[in-house]
Parts: structure tokens; C-alpha cells; sequence
């Protein structure tokens, strides 16, 4: 999953993008609304971590150009303002939820799981397919109950579709997902991942697609 953090304050910027990557997240990060414009315009995220006051173009202006544009892509709005004009305005805007500042950084992680979850069609906390489970609060995969060790972009992509399960997903999709945006981007490392996922996983889980892509198997076919 690929996050956009916009926030001008450095130190603030910081802990997020560190906060984020942790859990397991891809982040990119702009430090004024120009920037930030240009990247949640040009780039597919899927989530913005959206800042109100920002130098050069406003939170608010940045989110209602997107929405003009058709950039669909769930918004956080970060304020140290706390008036209810300023949500109600940020709402009206197209945001998706709104975080006023000082936060407690577990509840902003909580309200960016809920949100690209819901993006992608979840409801709960936990996504499950076939026999992998995918516990989205602890970063955490299980195959039949038993835990998988993954590398960060092992879980990146196996989380990715897990959210969007039921489709066909292109490499470049996967790709453009996956890594930073000032990432070394090969789409044939995406061959690379799958196949380690599949030692790690009944191989035929992740089924591929000839000429479309990868698609998670609801119905595996059953190891000997």
C-alpha cells in the first residue's frame, strides 16, 4: 500500500513517514501544497495524508482540485484548527475523515487502516482468502493459523491483494503500489516476490493471469 504524506512541518513529516513504514506502508512525502498537488495528481496512492495549512496552496484547494479531477484516492485532513467550520468545509471538500492536531499516532494508523480498507471494499479488521488471513492492525499474515514471516515487500504485495482479492492485478499496478515514487522500479522483481510468496504460501493461491496479471485463488486446490 502506497501512502502520500503532505505536511510542512518537518519534524511532524518525519514521524509520520517513520510511523508508516513501520507498519508496513510505501510513503512519499511533499513539504507544500504545490508539490503535493502535483504528486496525488500524477501518482496512484492509496491514501492521502493531507495537511490544511500548507505554504504555496492550501489543503483545502489541493483536495478540491483532485476531487474535480476525478482522484478518487481516500483523505485524511491533518489541522491544528478545531473549529467545526474548518470540517465541516474540509468535508464538503471530498475528505474522508479529518485529524486534528496534537494526535496520538496509533489512532491516525487506525483511521488510515479503516480507510483503505473501506476503499477496498472491507468491512473488518481482518481480510481473509482462501486459507491466508491478514490481520490489518498487526501487519500480521497467517496460512491454516499459522503465522508467515514475510520481507516488508513480501507483505506489501500480499496485503495489496488481499484488499483487492476477486481481481486481476497487473504488474504495473503492483508496481506503482509497491514502491516510493523515487523507488528503482522494475516490474520484474514483481516475479521475483510472487515467487518467494508462493514457498511460503500452497503455490497455486496466487494464480497467474497469462498476459493480465496475478489473481488471489478464493479455492486453492488442496496440498497432498
Amino acid at each position: 500500500m502506497r501512502v502520500l504524506v503532505v505536511e510542512d512541518d518537518k519534524d511532524l513529516n518525519r514521524q509520520l513517514v517513520s510511523a508508516l513504514g513501520d507498519a508496513g506502508y510505501a510513503v512519499d512525502t511533499a513539504f507544500d501544497g504545490e508539490e503535493g498537488y502535483f504528486l496525488g495528481d500524477t501518482e496512484p496512492y492509496d491514501i492521502v495524508i493531507l495537511d490544511i495549512g500548507l505554504p504555496k496552496m492550501d489543503g483545502i484547494s489541493i483536495l478540491e482540485q483532485w476531487r474535480r479531477s476525478d482522484r478518487k484516492m481516500p483523505v485524511i485532513l491533518l489541522t491544528a484548527r478545531d473549529r467545526w467550520s474548518d470540517k465541516v468545509q474540509g468535508m464538503d471538500a471530498g475528505a474522508d475523515d479529518y485529524v486534528a492536531k496534537p494526535f496520538h499516532m496509533e489512532e491516525l494508523l487506525a483511521r488510515v487502516r479503516a480507510q483503505v480498507r473501506r476503499a477496498s471494499g472491507h468491512a473488518k479488521s481482518e481480510i481473509e482468502c482462501g486459507p491466508l488471513r491478514l490481520d490489518t492492525k498487526s501487519a500480521r499474515v497467517t496460512c491454516n493459523g499459522q503465522q508467515i514471516k514475510l520481507t516488508s515487500h513480501e507483505y506489501r504485495l500480499l496485503a495489496y491483494m488481499m484488499h483487492h482479492n476477486g481481481r486481476v492485478v497487473s504488474r504495473t499496478e503492483l508496481v506503482e503500489h509497491l514502491y516510493e515514487q523515487d523507488f528503482d522500479r522494475d516490474s520484474n522483481t514483481i516475479e521475483v516476490f510472487i515467487g518467494r510468496l508462493r514457498k511460503k504460501i500452497p503455490v497455486d493461491v496466487i494464480e497467474t493471469v497469462r498476459g493480465l496479471g496475478y489473481r488471489l485463488s478464493e479455492n486453492p486446490a488442496p496440498t497432498a
